[in-house]
Protein backbone atom coordinates (compact mmCIF):
# COMPACT_ATOMS: atom_id res chain seq x y z
CA UNK A 1 0.00 0.00 0.00
CA UNK A 2 2.89 2.34 0.74
CA UNK A 3 4.27 1.78 -2.77
CA UNK A 4 0.82 2.36 -4.25
CA UNK A 5 0.49 5.67 -2.39
CA UNK A 6 3.83 6.75 -3.82
CA UNK A 7 2.34 6.02 -7.25
CA UNK A 8 -0.45 8.57 -6.93
CA UNK A 9 -0.64 10.77 -10.00
CA UNK A 10 -0.99 14.54 -9.97
CA UNK A 11 -4.73 14.06 -10.23
CA UNK A 12 -4.76 11.71 -7.22
CA UNK A 13 -2.65 14.07 -5.13
CA UNK A 14 -4.94 16.94 -6.11
CA UNK A 15 -7.91 14.95 -4.81
CA UNK A 16 -6.17 14.45 -1.47
CA UNK A 17 -5.29 18.15 -1.28
CA UNK A 18 -8.90 19.08 -2.06
CA UNK A 19 -10.12 16.62 0.58
CA UNK A 20 -7.83 18.19 3.18
CA UNK A 21 -8.98 21.70 2.28
CA UNK A 22 -12.65 20.66 2.36
CA UNK A 23 -12.19 18.91 5.73
CA UNK A 24 -10.55 21.92 7.33
CA UNK A 25 -13.27 24.20 5.93
CA UNK A 26 -15.99 21.86 7.23
CA UNK A 27 -14.52 21.94 10.75
CA UNK A 28 -14.16 25.71 10.73
CA UNK A 29 -17.60 26.40 9.27
CA UNK A 30 -19.39 23.51 10.95
CA UNK A 31 -20.73 22.19 7.62
CA UNK A 32 -21.35 18.46 7.88
CA UNK A 33 -22.20 18.17 4.16
CA UNK A 34 -18.83 19.65 3.25
CA UNK A 35 -17.19 17.05 5.52
CA UNK A 36 -18.91 14.29 3.55
CA UNK A 37 -17.50 15.75 0.36
CA UNK A 38 -14.04 15.78 1.94
CA UNK A 39 -14.35 12.11 2.92
CA UNK A 40 -15.43 11.22 -0.63
CA UNK A 41 -12.54 13.16 -2.18
CA UNK A 42 -10.06 11.37 0.11
CA UNK A 43 -11.59 7.92 -0.42
CA UNK A 44 -11.33 7.97 -4.22
CA UNK A 45 -7.51 8.12 -4.53
CA UNK A 46 -7.06 5.76 -1.57
CA UNK A 47 -9.35 3.18 -3.13
CA UNK A 48 -7.60 3.62 -6.50
CA UNK A 49 -4.21 3.05 -4.81
CA UNK A 50 -5.53 -0.07 -3.09
CA UNK A 51 -6.93 -1.37 -6.39
CA UNK A 52 -3.72 -0.82 -8.33
CA UNK A 53 -1.51 -2.05 -5.48
CA UNK A 54 -3.40 -5.34 -5.22
CA UNK A 55 -3.31 -5.94 -8.96
CA UNK A 56 -1.15 -8.93 -9.78
CA UNK A 57 -0.99 -9.49 -13.49
CA UNK A 58 1.02 -12.39 -14.88
CA UNK A 59 2.45 -10.94 -18.06
CA UNK A 60 5.14 -12.12 -20.45
CA UNK A 61 6.89 -10.09 -23.13
CA UNK A 62 8.84 -11.22 -26.18
CA UNK A 63 10.71 -8.79 -28.38
CA UNK A 64 11.90 -8.90 -31.99
CA UNK A 65 14.02 -6.29 -33.78
CA UNK A 66 13.76 -6.55 -37.58
CA UNK A 67 16.34 -6.34 -38.98
CA UNK A 68 18.95 -6.55 -36.26
CA UNK A 69 21.55 -4.79 -38.45
CA UNK A 70 20.64 -1.66 -40.41
CA UNK A 71 22.63 1.05 -42.23
CA UNK A 72 22.79 4.57 -40.87
CA UNK A 73 19.54 6.40 -41.55
CA UNK A 74 17.50 3.26 -42.29
CA UNK A 75 14.51 2.26 -40.13
CA UNK A 76 14.18 -0.84 -38.01
CA UNK A 77 10.94 -2.30 -36.68
CA UNK A 78 10.52 -3.36 -33.06
CA UNK A 79 7.76 -5.93 -32.39
CA UNK A 80 6.49 -6.42 -28.83
CA UNK A 81 4.26 -9.38 -28.05
CA UNK A 82 2.59 -9.06 -24.66
CA UNK A 83 0.90 -12.19 -23.25
CA UNK A 84 -1.51 -12.41 -20.30
CA UNK A 85 -0.71 -15.70 -18.58
CA UNK A 86 -3.57 -15.49 -16.07
CA UNK A 87 -7.25 -16.13 -16.67
CA UNK A 88 -8.28 -12.69 -15.47
CA UNK A 89 -8.42 -9.82 -17.96
CA UNK A 90 -6.24 -6.80 -17.40
CA UNK A 91 -7.23 -3.22 -17.13
CA UNK A 92 -5.72 -0.39 -19.15
CA UNK A 93 -2.00 -0.87 -19.68
CA UNK A 94 0.35 1.95 -20.57
CA UNK A 95 3.46 0.63 -22.37
CA UNK A 96 6.72 2.53 -22.59
CA UNK A 97 9.88 1.09 -24.16
CA UNK A 98 13.21 2.47 -23.06
CA UNK A 99 15.46 3.60 -25.90
CA UNK A 100 18.89 5.22 -26.15
CA UNK A 101 18.82 8.89 -27.03
CA UNK A 102 20.27 8.20 -30.50
CA UNK A 103 17.21 6.13 -31.45
CA UNK A 104 14.72 8.89 -30.71
CA UNK A 105 12.09 9.48 -28.05
CA UNK A 106 10.62 6.64 -26.03
CA UNK A 107 7.51 5.18 -27.66
CA UNK A 108 4.38 5.14 -25.50
CA UNK A 109 1.50 2.83 -26.35
CA UNK A 110 -1.88 2.20 -24.72
CA UNK A 111 -3.40 -1.29 -24.44
CA UNK A 112 -7.01 -0.89 -23.36
CA UNK A 113 -7.68 -4.47 -22.29
CA UNK A 114 -5.95 -7.83 -22.56
CA UNK A 115 -8.17 -10.85 -22.04
CA UNK A 116 -7.23 -13.84 -19.96
CA UNK A 117 -4.64 -16.08 -21.59
CA UNK A 118 -4.59 -13.80 -24.61
CA UNK A 119 -1.75 -12.04 -26.37
CA UNK A 120 -1.44 -8.80 -28.28
CA UNK A 121 1.31 -7.47 -30.54
CA UNK A 122 2.34 -3.85 -30.89
CA UNK A 123 5.06 -2.40 -33.09
CA UNK A 124 6.96 0.82 -33.59
CA UNK A 125 9.82 2.08 -35.77
CA UNK A 126 13.23 3.42 -34.76
CA UNK A 127 15.84 5.18 -36.84
CA UNK A 128 19.43 6.11 -35.99
CA UNK A 129 21.69 8.63 -37.69
CA UNK A 130 24.72 7.55 -35.66
CA UNK A 131 26.63 4.28 -35.95
CA UNK A 132 26.83 1.97 -32.95
CA UNK A 133 25.32 -0.92 -31.02
CA UNK A 134 22.17 -0.08 -29.10
CA UNK A 135 20.08 -1.86 -26.49
CA UNK A 136 16.34 -1.58 -27.05
CA UNK A 137 14.28 -1.95 -23.89
CA UNK A 138 13.38 -3.11 -21.35
CA UNK A 139 9.62 -2.60 -21.63
CA UNK A 140 7.93 -0.73 -18.79
CA UNK A 141 4.24 -1.44 -18.13
CA UNK A 142 2.35 1.21 -16.23
CA UNK A 143 -0.73 0.00 -14.34
CA UNK A 144 -3.42 2.57 -13.69
CA UNK A 145 -6.98 2.75 -12.38
CA UNK A 146 -9.91 3.82 -14.58
CA UNK A 147 -9.86 7.36 -13.13
CA UNK A 148 -6.11 7.89 -13.57
CA UNK A 149 -5.57 8.61 -9.87
CA UNK A 150 -2.78 6.07 -9.29
CA UNK A 151 -0.09 4.64 -11.55
CA UNK A 152 2.54 1.95 -10.85
CA UNK A 153 5.33 0.71 -13.08
CA UNK A 154 6.45 -2.84 -13.76
CA UNK A 155 9.56 -3.50 -15.83
CA UNK A 156 10.51 -6.58 -17.84
CA UNK A 157 14.10 -7.76 -18.07
CA UNK A 158 14.32 -8.75 -21.74
CA UNK A 159 16.05 -6.36 -24.14
CA UNK A 160 16.77 -6.36 -27.86
CA UNK A 161 19.92 -5.29 -29.67
CA UNK A 162 20.20 -3.17 -32.78
CA UNK A 163 23.43 -2.61 -34.70
CA UNK A 164 23.60 0.51 -36.86
CA UNK A 165 26.32 -0.01 -39.46
CA UNK A 166 27.93 2.45 -41.91
CA UNK A 167 26.24 3.24 -45.19
CA UNK A 168 27.49 0.95 -47.97
CA UNK A 169 27.47 2.20 -51.57
CA UNK A 170 27.67 0.10 -54.71
CA UNK A 171 30.98 0.45 -56.54
CA UNK A 172 31.59 -0.11 -60.25
CA UNK A 173 33.60 -3.14 -61.29
CA UNK A 174 37.10 -2.04 -62.29
CA UNK A 175 40.28 -4.01 -62.81
CA UNK A 176 42.85 -3.27 -60.13
CA UNK A 177 46.23 -4.22 -61.53
CA UNK A 178 48.51 -5.85 -59.01
CA UNK A 179 45.82 -7.22 -56.77
CA UNK A 180 46.91 -10.83 -57.25
CA UNK A 181 49.62 -12.03 -54.91
CA UNK A 182 51.68 -14.26 -57.17
CA UNK A 183 51.47 -15.06 -60.86
CA UNK A 184 48.44 -16.04 -62.88
CA UNK A 185 45.18 -14.32 -63.69
CA UNK A 186 43.89 -11.70 -61.30
CA UNK A 187 40.97 -13.71 -60.02
CA UNK A 188 40.39 -15.53 -56.76
CA UNK A 189 40.92 -19.22 -57.29
CA UNK A 190 42.39 -22.21 -55.54
CA UNK A 191 43.17 -25.82 -56.34
CA UNK A 192 42.97 -28.87 -54.16
CA UNK A 193 46.14 -30.50 -55.38
CA UNK A 194 49.30 -29.31 -57.03
CA UNK A 195 49.94 -30.46 -60.56
CA UNK A 196 50.85 -29.20 -63.98
CA UNK A 197 49.61 -25.81 -65.04
CA UNK A 198 46.34 -25.71 -66.86
CA UNK A 199 47.27 -24.99 -70.47
CA UNK A 200 44.02 -23.20 -71.26
CA UNK A 201 45.02 -19.97 -72.99
CA UNK A 202 43.69 -16.50 -73.63
CA UNK A 203 44.77 -13.44 -75.58
CA UNK A 204 47.74 -11.45 -74.32
CA UNK A 205 46.89 -8.34 -72.30
CA UNK A 206 49.07 -5.38 -71.50
CA UNK A 207 51.00 -6.11 -68.33
CA UNK A 208 51.00 -9.90 -68.65
CA UNK A 209 54.28 -11.64 -67.85
CA UNK A 210 56.00 -12.66 -71.09
CA UNK A 211 57.16 -15.84 -69.39
CA UNK A 212 53.55 -17.01 -69.54
CA UNK A 213 53.38 -16.82 -73.35
CA UNK A 214 52.24 -20.16 -74.80
CA UNK A 215 54.20 -20.30 -78.06
CA UNK A 216 52.43 -23.32 -79.51
CA UNK A 217 49.04 -21.62 -79.25
CA UNK A 218 50.56 -18.37 -80.50
CA UNK A 219 51.87 -20.12 -83.62
CA UNK A 220 48.52 -21.81 -84.21
CA UNK A 221 46.34 -18.70 -83.84
CA UNK A 222 48.72 -16.06 -85.17
CA UNK A 223 48.10 -13.93 -82.04
CA UNK A 224 50.11 -13.72 -78.88
CA UNK A 225 48.53 -16.11 -76.34
CA UNK A 226 49.32 -16.64 -72.65
CA UNK A 227 48.58 -19.51 -70.30
CA UNK A 228 45.54 -19.17 -68.08
CA UNK A 229 47.26 -20.69 -65.10
CA UNK A 230 45.58 -22.14 -62.04
CA UNK A 231 47.59 -21.30 -58.94
CA UNK A 232 47.14 -22.40 -55.32
CA UNK A 233 46.94 -18.74 -54.27
CA UNK A 234 44.08 -16.32 -53.95
CA UNK A 235 43.53 -12.63 -54.49
CA UNK A 236 44.19 -10.81 -51.25
CA UNK A 237 43.43 -7.29 -50.16
CA UNK A 238 44.07 -5.35 -46.97
CA UNK A 239 41.72 -2.44 -46.30
CA UNK A 240 43.15 0.14 -43.89
CA UNK A 241 41.17 2.80 -42.01
CA UNK A 242 42.96 5.82 -40.55
CA UNK A 243 41.36 6.65 -37.18
CA UNK A 244 43.65 9.50 -36.07
CA UNK A 245 41.59 12.30 -34.58
CA UNK A 246 43.87 15.03 -35.92
CA UNK A 247 43.67 13.62 -39.44
CA UNK A 248 39.91 14.18 -39.84
CA UNK A 249 37.73 17.25 -39.93
CA UNK A 250 34.09 18.02 -39.25
CA UNK A 251 31.55 16.71 -36.77
CA UNK A 252 28.71 14.22 -36.87
CA UNK A 253 27.42 12.36 -39.92
CA UNK A 254 28.97 14.89 -42.35
CA UNK A 255 32.50 14.60 -40.98
CA UNK A 256 35.39 13.24 -42.99
CA UNK A 257 35.71 10.34 -40.55
CA UNK A 258 32.17 9.14 -41.19
CA UNK A 259 32.88 9.34 -44.92
CA UNK A 260 36.04 7.29 -44.37
CA UNK A 261 34.20 4.63 -42.36
CA UNK A 262 31.51 4.33 -45.04
CA UNK A 263 34.17 4.14 -47.76
CA UNK A 264 36.06 1.42 -45.86
CA UNK A 265 32.91 -0.68 -45.50
CA UNK A 266 31.96 -0.20 -49.16
CA UNK A 267 35.43 -1.14 -50.44
CA UNK A 268 35.80 -4.17 -48.16
CA UNK A 269 32.40 -5.59 -49.11
CA UNK A 270 32.89 -4.84 -52.81
CA UNK A 271 36.22 -6.66 -52.90
CA UNK A 272 34.95 -9.56 -50.83
CA UNK A 273 32.03 -10.07 -53.19
CA UNK A 274 34.53 -10.01 -56.04
CA UNK A 275 36.33 -13.01 -54.57
CA UNK A 276 39.06 -11.44 -52.47
CA UNK A 277 40.33 -12.59 -49.13
CA UNK A 278 39.81 -9.45 -47.06
CA UNK A 279 41.77 -8.22 -44.09
CA UNK A 280 40.64 -5.13 -42.18
CA UNK A 281 43.13 -3.01 -40.24
CA UNK A 282 42.35 0.20 -38.36
CA UNK A 283 44.47 2.70 -36.50
CA UNK A 284 42.60 1.89 -33.27
CA UNK A 285 44.03 -1.64 -33.15
CA UNK A 286 41.58 -3.75 -35.16
CA UNK A 287 43.17 -6.47 -37.28
CA UNK A 288 40.67 -9.02 -38.56
CA UNK A 289 40.12 -11.43 -41.41
CA UNK A 290 36.78 -11.37 -43.20
CA UNK A 291 37.02 -14.72 -44.97
CA UNK A 292 34.53 -16.65 -42.84
CA UNK A 293 30.95 -17.22 -43.90
CA UNK A 294 29.59 -14.13 -42.14
CA UNK A 295 32.61 -12.04 -43.02
CA UNK A 296 30.51 -9.16 -44.33
CA UNK A 297 28.56 -8.99 -41.10
CA UNK A 298 31.77 -9.11 -39.07
CA UNK A 299 33.24 -6.19 -41.04
CA UNK A 300 30.08 -4.12 -40.65
CA UNK A 301 29.77 -4.90 -36.94
CA UNK A 302 33.38 -3.91 -36.40
CA UNK A 303 33.00 -0.64 -38.30
CA UNK A 304 29.75 0.12 -36.46
CA UNK A 305 31.75 0.68 -33.27
CA UNK A 306 34.99 2.16 -34.57
CA UNK A 307 35.76 5.64 -33.23
CA UNK A 308 38.41 8.29 -33.59
CA UNK A 309 41.50 7.69 -31.50
CA UNK A 310 43.72 10.26 -29.87
CA UNK A 311 46.83 8.23 -30.75
CA UNK A 312 48.89 9.70 -33.57
CA UNK A 313 51.29 6.83 -34.22
CA UNK A 314 51.35 6.14 -37.95
CA UNK A 315 54.37 3.86 -37.60
CA UNK A 316 52.40 1.39 -35.46
CA UNK A 317 49.69 1.28 -38.15
CA UNK A 318 52.32 0.57 -40.80
CA UNK A 319 53.85 -2.19 -38.67
CA UNK A 320 50.42 -3.72 -38.09
CA UNK A 321 49.79 -3.87 -41.83
CA UNK A 322 53.25 -5.34 -42.45
CA UNK A 323 52.95 -7.90 -39.66
CA UNK A 324 50.92 -10.27 -41.78
CA UNK A 325 51.58 -8.63 -45.11
CA UNK A 326 52.15 -11.16 -47.88
CA UNK A 327 51.80 -9.10 -51.02
CA UNK A 328 48.51 -8.44 -52.70
CA UNK A 329 46.65 -5.16 -52.56
CA UNK A 330 46.52 -2.48 -49.85
CA UNK A 331 43.77 0.13 -50.01
CA UNK A 332 44.02 2.79 -47.30
CA UNK A 333 41.36 5.39 -46.49
CA UNK A 334 43.46 8.15 -44.96
CA UNK A 335 42.84 11.44 -43.22
CA UNK A 336 45.07 14.45 -43.59
CA UNK A 337 48.77 13.52 -43.39
CA UNK A 338 51.92 15.32 -42.45
CA UNK A 339 55.05 14.85 -44.53
CA UNK A 340 56.57 12.47 -41.95
CA UNK A 341 53.40 10.38 -41.78
CA UNK A 342 53.26 10.14 -45.57
CA UNK A 343 56.89 8.99 -45.64
CA UNK A 344 56.09 6.28 -43.07
CA UNK A 345 53.14 5.03 -45.12
CA UNK A 346 55.24 5.14 -48.27
CA UNK A 347 57.35 2.34 -46.79
CA UNK A 348 54.50 -0.12 -47.36
CA UNK A 349 55.23 0.02 -51.08
CA UNK A 350 58.83 -1.10 -50.58
CA UNK A 351 57.80 -4.77 -50.28
CA UNK A 352 56.29 -4.75 -53.75
CA UNK A 353 52.72 -4.41 -52.51
CA UNK A 354 50.29 -2.45 -54.67
CA UNK A 355 49.08 0.48 -52.55
CA UNK A 356 46.11 2.73 -53.22
CA UNK A 357 45.37 5.68 -50.96
CA UNK A 358 42.11 7.61 -50.70
CA UNK A 359 43.47 10.78 -49.13
CA UNK A 360 41.07 13.21 -47.44
CA UNK A 361 41.66 16.84 -48.37
CA UNK A 362 41.14 18.59 -44.99
CA UNK A 363 40.82 22.05 -46.54
CA UNK A 364 37.49 21.13 -48.16
CA UNK A 365 35.84 19.79 -44.97
CA UNK A 366 35.94 23.00 -42.95
CA UNK A 367 35.62 26.72 -43.55
CA UNK A 368 39.17 27.76 -42.73
CA UNK A 369 40.77 31.22 -42.71
CA UNK A 370 42.59 31.95 -45.92
CA UNK A 371 46.08 31.64 -44.45
CA UNK A 372 45.29 28.35 -42.70
CA UNK A 373 43.54 27.04 -45.80
CA UNK A 374 46.57 27.81 -47.99
CA UNK A 375 48.91 26.00 -45.60
CA UNK A 376 46.51 23.02 -45.32
CA UNK A 377 46.36 22.68 -49.10
CA UNK A 378 50.16 22.83 -49.32
CA UNK A 379 50.53 20.12 -46.66
CA UNK A 380 47.96 17.96 -48.42
CA UNK A 381 49.73 18.20 -51.77
CA UNK A 382 53.13 17.56 -50.16
CA UNK A 383 51.82 14.39 -48.49
CA UNK A 384 50.21 13.23 -51.74
CA UNK A 385 53.42 13.88 -53.67
CA UNK A 386 55.39 11.85 -51.11
CA UNK A 387 53.04 8.89 -51.53
CA UNK A 388 53.18 9.21 -55.33
CA UNK A 389 56.96 9.14 -55.28
CA UNK A 390 56.84 6.02 -53.11
CA UNK A 391 54.78 4.27 -55.78
CA UNK A 392 51.28 4.71 -54.34
CA UNK A 393 48.22 5.53 -56.38
CA UNK A 394 46.64 8.53 -54.71
CA UNK A 395 43.02 9.65 -55.02
CA UNK A 396 42.11 12.97 -53.43
CA UNK A 397 38.86 13.04 -51.47
CA UNK A 398 37.07 16.38 -51.33
CA UNK A 399 33.95 17.16 -49.35
CA UNK A 400 30.79 16.17 -51.21
CA UNK A 401 32.52 13.75 -53.59
CA UNK A 402 30.95 10.29 -53.82
CA UNK A 403 33.03 7.15 -53.52
CA UNK A 404 31.34 5.76 -56.63
CA UNK A 405 32.84 8.56 -58.70
CA UNK A 406 36.29 8.20 -57.12
CA UNK A 407 36.59 4.43 -57.33
CA UNK A 408 37.53 4.20 -61.06
CA UNK A 409 40.52 6.46 -60.35
CA UNK A 410 41.94 3.68 -58.17
CA UNK A 411 42.28 1.56 -61.31
CA UNK A 412 43.62 4.33 -63.56
CA UNK A 413 46.12 5.57 -61.04
CA UNK A 414 46.72 9.14 -59.89
CA UNK A 415 45.57 11.34 -62.74
CA UNK A 416 44.42 14.90 -63.05
CA UNK A 417 45.72 16.16 -59.72
CA UNK A 418 47.28 19.51 -59.03
CA UNK A 419 50.36 17.99 -57.43
CA UNK A 420 51.25 16.02 -60.60
CA UNK A 421 52.38 19.32 -62.02
CA UNK A 422 54.43 19.92 -58.90
CA UNK A 423 55.94 16.45 -59.26
CA UNK A 424 56.83 17.17 -62.89
CA UNK A 425 58.60 20.34 -61.79
CA UNK A 426 60.42 18.65 -58.95
CA UNK A 427 61.48 15.45 -60.68
CA UNK A 428 63.40 16.16 -63.87
CA UNK A 429 63.07 13.85 -66.90
CA UNK A 430 66.00 11.77 -68.03
CA UNK A 431 68.67 14.02 -69.53
CA UNK A 432 66.82 17.12 -68.31
CA UNK A 433 67.39 19.39 -65.38
CA UNK A 434 65.46 20.02 -62.23
CA UNK A 435 63.52 23.27 -62.12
Amino acid sequence: MRQALRGLTTRGRSFLAAAAAAGVSALVLGERDLLRVAILLAALPLLAAAYVGQTRYRLACTRTVEPGRVPVGSPARVLLRLSNLSRLPTGTLLLEDRLPYALGSRPRLVLERLGGQRASTVAYTVRAEVRGRYEVGPLVVRLTDPFGLCELSRSFTTIGRLTVVPQVVTLPNVRLAGEFAGSGDSRARSVAVHGEDDIATREYRDGDDLRRVHWRSTARTGELMVRREEQPWESRATVVLDTRRQGHRGEGPTSSFEWAVSATASIALHLRRSGYKIRLVTGSGVDMDATERDGEGAVLDCLAEVNLSAANDTLSLVERVRRRGDGGLVIAVLGGLSLAEAEALGGLRASGTTCIGLLVDPATWLNLPEEVRTQTIADHEAAALTLLRAGWRVVSVEHGTSLTALWPQAARGSQGFAWRAAMAETVAPAGGRTR
